[in-house]
């Protein structure tokens, strides 16, 4: 059976879900590479609908399960759940009108008794917050059809910020799919896919869990970010992501805060030099020079050579000694 086939009918939606695919942050990306991905969203979720149709009037057998067995995906694409409260409008819709669209499940692939799903998050959630059984579809599907699956159903509401996409992207390929799989997960193209892995492998995930979804902040801001990104610049970080004000603020306040103290000008380091000689005596002297990240010893006169050898040889051991005593004082 071909890969179309079998994704057929996969997916469902309510009307007012697939609405809302033409969703899109304002000033949230670029130009180009969205406009391609738009298309090919708005392309899919025509296709989807008209399987939804022709999958209800399957008459697929339908079946009531514990929500309780039932688990997300086995790949994150948000960096933060979105819960639903009482008064949403779908959990509201549920309350007076009942399930009317099944969700898409397969059998937990490591464990018999459980579920899995691939389609149909907020429902399961609006019935949970219900206490209601959940109407669902089992079915078979391979990993690859669950990750469309959840492209597809993020696509059909509310889109993934930027940098979640990006993360979601990397996460996929970090699991060994082949880039047409998450192009077609991510409803995008060759050339976006490549800068969304780059973007996400460039800057560090605790820096990304940090800032958070940041829905206001598009392709353009996050791709400056990445190429500015060095080895340095975390640990210039480390501060301000640790502060609970900043962990305060809304994620996308988190973002300008970052890249506002990123374009700070660093002071330059105090240059410390002075001389030395043994208390003792001896055969040698030297000078010594502190200036930020180097430290110079500069050995001269009779014994430099035999001396600096010594130390030289002692290097690793004088290393060890100095983690060794930096842990016991709890550093």
């Amino acid at each position: 059976m071909s890969r179309r086939d079998r994704l057929k009918g996969l997916f469902d939606d309510t009307a007012q879900e697939l609405a809302a695919a033409n969703y899109e942050e304002p000033s949230s990306r670029g130009s180009a590479g969205p406009v391609r991905t738009m298309a090919l969203t708005l392309g899919r979720m025509e296709e989807e609908s008209r399987a939804m149709q022709e999958a209800l009037l399957s008459g697929e057998r339908i079946v009531e399960l514990d929500p309780d067995l039932i688990d997300s995906s086995f790949v994150r694409d948000r960096l933060v759940d979105q819960p639903l409260d009482i008064e949403d409008e779908l959990v509201q819709s549920i309350a007076e009108n009942g399930q009317e669209v099944p969700i898409l499940v397969r059998r937990h692939p490591n464990d018999e008794d459980r579920y899995q799903i691939a389609y149909g998050h907020r429902r399961l959630q609006a019935v949970k917050l219900l206490g209601l059984k959940v109407q669902a579809i089992v079915r078979k599907l391979d990993d690859t059809d669950v990750v469309i699956a959840q492209g597809i159903e993020n696509s059909a509401r509310r889109n993934l910020s930027y940098i979640e996409r990006a993360v979601f992207a990397l996460n996929l390929e970090l699991k060994g799919f082949e880039r047409p799989v998450i192009m077609k997960a991510l409803s995008t193209d060759k050339t976006e896919l490549s800068k969304l892995i780059s973007v996400a492998k460039a800057i560090p995930a605790e820096i990304v869990r940090s800032v958070g979804a940041a829905p206001g902040i598009g392709r353009r801001r996050w791709m400056a970010l990445a190429q500015d990104w060095n080895g340095m610049t975390a640990a210039r970080l480390a501060k301000l992501i640790a502060s609970g004000g900043f962990m305060a603020e809304e994620s996308d306040r988190r973002f300008e805060l970052l890249v506002a103290e990123l374009a700070k000008k660093e002071a330059k380091p105090e240059t410390t030099e002075f001389d030395w000689k043994p208390k003792s005596g001896g055969k040698i002297a030297g000078r010594i020079k502190s200036a930020g990240n180097s430290f110079t010893i500069a050995l001269k006169t009779g014994d430099a050579p035999d001396f600096g050898a010594y130390i030289s040889r002692r290097l690793d051991e004088l290393y060890e000694a100095y983690r060794a005593g930096k842990l016991q004082a709890g550093e």
